[in-house]
């Protein structure tokens, strides 16, 4: 990748070196690593993203953790259970697997909230930067403004970094700045503090509250399955108990008459034998 962007960086300095040889090539680059760090409130939103995204992977260790011990449950009573109800034990585990696949691509998915959300926080910013370097382009005659981390770039001199006229154009200025203005916020009252136009982060946030009360529906109606699940599977536990001592206790009724039907018979043979004794002649 970093051979093929240099390729094209080189091939575009040539076609630019062709067409504009008698006044020379005007370049410029700009570092959107460090405008993003030079944005106060884009800090911001990132910890408010980066807490919810903890708050995310703890749902999904807790969903394991109980994925886990559903699994271990069912393997030391495995020998206990009926066939049946073997396969709804697995079939409720792999309902709640599915359900921790579907969070985990909801939130880490290629279209996912994390990344959704991470796009909402840098686009704003972005926009800015690419319509102030438009602004800079023509005002300064540049013929090519490139971005630092998407081309490789050998050798570059820092009078050819834009960042801080971006940064000036935007209403931002530096790092030391921003480190000020951060430190002066932080004995600034709550009351004065005013929410920036492209707080993008928190209004996802807000949306995602909303997501959130209906998840935990879905979580209350997954729940009250389970339980019903497992009033079932007593359900038909006790049934079975109730089947197999009633066979049992049928199966001795049988034999207790069976031997009484035989005692009686017995009886009655040697009975008859005693009222009638052979004849000794």
């Amino acid at each position: 990748m970093r051979i093929k962007n240099y390729l094209l960086l080189s091939m575009m300095v040539l076609c630019f070196a062709f067409a504009k040889a008698q006044r020379g090539i005007r370049v410029g680059y700009v570092d959107m690593e460090y405008i993003l760090e030079s944005v106060p409130e884009y800090q911001k939103a990132s910890e408010q993203l980066e807490q919810r995204m903890q708050g995310w992977k703890t749902e999904i260790e807790k969903m394991e953790s109980e994925i886990a011990q559903m699994e271990t449950s069912l393997k030391n009573e495995r020998v206990l259970l009926t066939k049946e109800l073997i396969e709804e034990r697995e079939e409720e585990i792999g309902i709640k697997r599915q359900a921790l696949n579907d969070y985990q691509q909801k939130r880490f998915g290629a279209q996912g909230d994390f990344i959704k959300q991470k796009q909402q926080l840098i686009q704003p910013v972005q926009d800015q930067v690419f319509n102030e370097m438009q602004k800079i382009g023509e005002q300064k005659k540049y013929d090519m403004i490139l971005e630092r981390s998407e081309t490789t770039m050998l050798y570059s001199d820092d009078r050819h970094d834009l960042s801080d006229d971006v940064l000036r154009a935007i209403g931002r200025t530096g790092k030391k700045a921003d480190r000020e203005e951060r430190n002066q916020s932080r004995n600034t009252p709550v009351e004065d503090v005013k929410d920036e136009p492209y707080m993008s982060v928190q209004e996802a946030a807000d949306r995602q509250e909303k997501v959130a009360a209906k998840e935990a529906i879905i979580d209350e109606k997954q729940a009250a399955r389970a339980a019903k699940l497992r009033f079932r599977d007593s359900v038909k536990e006790a049934r079975a108990r109730e089947y197999q001592e009633r066979k049992e206790a049928s199966i001795k009724e049988r034999q207790r008459r069976k031997d009484s039907v035989l005692a009686a018979r017995k009886a009655d043979k040697e009975k008859k034998e005693n009222n009638n004794p052979p004849d000794n002649k």
